[in-house]
């Protein structure tokens, strides 16, 4: 396309003193009057290129712009590489590998500057979500509703949706949009739409970046206390950091944080079988007898005589 073209070629010129149109139509595969005309709609846009004619002629910027040059350093460069390296872990396509070059143009040493970073934003459902992700990324560029099944612990629903934002939080992602079932905004995990198809345009909203705290998103209803077994100190670490307990004179850890349903208290509880017990809220620990004893319930009988 003749924009990205256009990009590609400003991005050599900021990183390289001079260079031929022979070059960049042989960079961009196309002819040199094609890059004659995109040269001319770069000084039409406000671009102070020049160009010289001759043996060690050529097109560059202007010397009283080259100060643009140094907009990025070496380690801005880096680091936006390595940002892009893990966007194109969850795209079909090879659309980010295609940017990273561009912004890389005549500084190959780039692309490789930050081989020790490595971010992977895929998961296990990566052949199922990076066509969703795909998909939604479309249709929130062209301003087109989507519809879909979606599944969450209320059931199974029918949703049309305008969407906003794609959206990477708490290792997975998510859909922020204006459910017209909930008439407001909403936040959907990918992994659990299914059925998705594109509709028709819609006017967009105003709005500002979604508030995504999980504070609001998940509002605390439950502040729970248990103690622990001090074998599993590295979950607590891991979900919840090392201030979430204290070490109690017995060895057990007392364990103190917020839970935004009963659901959520009592599956986290009963995750640890024995080596967990809940002792507030008092009114949970009767929901969670109930839990254990229909898990029991199920397996008696196979052992019973």
């Amino acid at each position: 396309m003749k924009l990205d073209r256009m990009i590609g070629i400003l991005s050599i010129l900021l990183q390289k003193e001079k260079v031929t149109a022979p070059y960049l139509a042989e960079k961009f595969e196309v002819s040199r009057r094609t890059i004659n005309r995109d040269i001319e709609a770069l000084c039409m846009a406000g671009i102070p290129l020049v160009t010289e004619p001759g043996q060690n002629g050529g097109v560059s910027i202007m010397e009283g712009f080259s100060i643009d040059r140094a907009l990025f350093t070496s380690s801005d460069m880096q680091a936006i590489l390595a940002g892009l390296r893990g966007l194109d872990s969850v795209s079909g396509t090879n659309r980010y590998l295609q940017l990273m070059e561009k912004l890389s143009a005549g500084t190959s040493n780039l692309l490789a500057g930050d081989t020790h970073m490595l971010i992977d934003l895929s998961s296990w459902y990566k052949s199922a979500l990076s066509p969703k992700i795909e998909l939604l990324h479309d249709a929130i560029l062209a301003g087109r509703r989507i519809s879909f099944t979606y599944f969450s612990p209320k059931g199974e629903s029918a949703r049309t949706v305008e969407p906003y934002y794609l959206v990477f939080q708490w290792a997975s992602w998510y859909l922020w949009g204006w459910c017209e079932r909930s008439r407001d905004f909403r936040l959907f995990k990918l992994l659990r739409i299914t059925n998705l198809s594109l509709g028709e345009p819609f006017e967009k909203r105003a709005l500002s970046i979604p508030d995504l705290r999980p504070r609001h998103i998940f509002p605390p209803r439950f502040t729970i206390k248990a103690k622990i077994d001090p074998l599993y100190k590295w979950r607590l670490v891991e979900e919840f950091g090392p201030e979430s307990f204290q070490v109690l004179p017995d060895g057990m850890l007392l364990f103190s944080t917020a839970f935004c349903d009963q659901d959520s208290v009592i599956g986290w509880i009963a995750s640890f079988g024995g080596a967990a017990e809940l002792l507030e809220p008092v009114e949970l620990r009767q929901e969670v007898l109930k839990f254990a004893e229909s898990i029991c319930k199920k397996y008696r009988s196979d052992f019973e005589t």
